[in-house]
């Protein structure tokens, strides 16, 4: 499975392309057994919504246009490294218009899986002692929701939300992100807690399409991509980096937790030691 190199220059590698044209011929093979076989079932919600920035690093999501009661507040943090002039820290925050500004500005949530009815094939191939077929398998069930998601954005962006109906890109320009927009998920660097995921979930109600997430914050179905779509022109992946006391006590404090639960779940992007 260390098979590095882009596709499909990687089927004529030296040291790897029999390797190589080997697992996508088992991948191709596996695909059309869960083609044919209806193996896996795909399923997704998603929801677009009037939402404000609020609190300065916050997002509130609102059921209508009043924007008066918000379904969801959305918590999120700063960059908090230090950088040249003229180049900001970065929140993702910034690309939702703020509250006070007036100016009405919207936020889009989606929850899709592909993984449902995996299970019982998992256990099939486990009963055979087919070690193989387990990982190929669960590799097409994650790329065929990445798929799923990537699809969804498309259609949100030229039909369903509409700021991008003029869009004309090919594959390549597609894996390549060149379109407008993004959708981070909580957990990834833009949003480092995945506590934010609960919040999503029930916003989108995902439990009606047997999505569901463990006391860790993990999805179950594990072949599952959650988040939020974004439309700003200049909104753009980035990493939070690490942060400090101050930001975490803040953000604590925004979450209505305490500052060790918010130091357990931001572990990872922590610029002090907590204890």
């Amino acid at each position: 499975w260390d098979l590095a190199g882009p596709y499909p220059a990687i089927l004529d590698d030296a040291v790897v392309g029999d390797e190589a044209r080997k697992v996508l011929a088992d991948g191709k093979a596996m695909l059309k057994k869960v083609i044919d076989g209806r193996w896996l079932t795909a399923n997704g919600v998603f929801g677009l919504f009037p939402a404000a920035r609020v609190d300065h690093e916050d997002i509130a999501i609102y059921a209508d246009e009043s924007r008066k009661s918000p379904l969801m507040i959305w918590h999120n943090l700063r960059q908090q490294n230090q950088k040249p002039t003229g180049r900001p820290n970065q929140c993702l925050a910034d690309f939702v218009a703020p509250l006070e500004s007036g100016v009405p500005d919207y936020i889009g949530a989606f929850a899709v899986t592909a993984g449902l009815g995996i299970e019982k094939r998992i256990a099939m191939f486990e009963k055979q002692h087919d070690d193989y077929s387990v990982i190929l398998l669960k590799a097409i069930a994650d790329r065929l929701a990445e798929a799923f998601a990537e699809l969804l954005h498309l259609r949100v962006r030229r039909e369903f939300w509409g700021y991008a109906r003029d869009e004309a890109l090919d594959t390549a320009a597609l894996v390549a992100e060149k379109y407008r927009g993004i959708r981070p998920a909580p957990g990834y660097p833009a949003c480092p807690d995945h506590t934010e995921k609960g919040a999503l979930f029930d916003l989108l109600r995902a439990g009606t399409i047997d999505m569901r997430l463990t006391e860790s914050y993990a999805m179950l179905p594990a072949s599952s991509v959650s988040g939020f779509y974004f439309s700003h022109p200049q909104a753009q992946y980035f990493a939070v980096g690490k942060i400090d006391r101050d930001q975490v006590a803040d953000y604590a404090r925004r979450k209505g937790m305490s500052v060790v639960d918010a130091e357990r779940w931001l572990a990872p992007v922590l610029g002090y030691n907590p204890i």
